[in-house]
């Protein structure tokens, strides 16, 4: 049986960060979700700390680097992503937005992805839905229902009889990836594309 591809991008900028523990549990969780399934994953993680330089590099040249090459051909070939930025002025990190600005724009159309923030306080937790929801709505990319915001109260925490804690909202959400893929089935390798002379084409028209 073919493995889910399954992407995690990470825009934490310390190490280690909480961006990119949340991003890790939410990838640990759906593995789990999809093995009880029977299914396998292939999990590749892209650290965007480590491709800043890349990234600025891009913009620049409109060339990527090796890293940077890298990361955006395991996006443009996974099945899913999972998708995690802090909150940098009640938005996400200029780096989330800029590793996702030298896309293709059709690269994420119809791929799940499961998006997540991390901030220091819960008033920040509306920057799902109010700006990393619309981005990648933008790109066509199927979101999915739940996201998943933790502050810094957040971790260690069961919630209330009113509000989920943490854990639970991980195990949803990754609920949902997990059962949107088993839904899909592992996307098969793409063909080389067959390119047909101009003058074939005419050939065709005509007959």
């Amino acid at each position: 049986m073919t493995a889910y591809k399954l992407v995690v991008v990470s825009a934490g900028l310390s190490k280690p960060s909480s961006t990119r523990l949340l991003a890790d549990r939410l990838a640990d969780s759906t593995v789990r979700r999809l093995a009880q399934e029977g299914r396998e994953v292939d999990v590749t993680v892209v650290e965007l700390r480590d491709l800043a330089v890349e990234i600025a590099n891009n913009f620049v040249t409109g060339f990527p680097g090796a890293g940077l090459r890298a990361a955006i051909e395991a996006v443009s070939e996974a099945d899913a992503l999972i998708a995690v930025t802090p909150v940098f002025k009640a938005s996400y990190s200029g780096l989330f937005k800029s590793f996702f600005d030298v896309l293709d724009d059709d690269v994420l159309t119809g791929k799940p992805v499961l998006i997540a923030a991390t901030g220091g306080t819960p008033r920040h937790s509306l920057v799902l839905d109010h700006a990393v929801r619309p981005l990648f709505g933008y790109l066509r990319a199927v979101v999915l229902p739940t996201g998943v915001y933790a502050a810094t109260d957040d971790w260690g925490t069961a919630g209330d009889g009113r509000t989920d804690g943490l854990p639970r909202r991980i195990d949803r959400a990754a609920g949902e990836l997990a059962a949107l893929l088993a839904g899909r089935g592992p996307a098969a390798p793409a063909l080389p594309e067959q390119v047909v002379p101009f003058a074939e084409q005419l050939a065709a028209l005509r007959a």
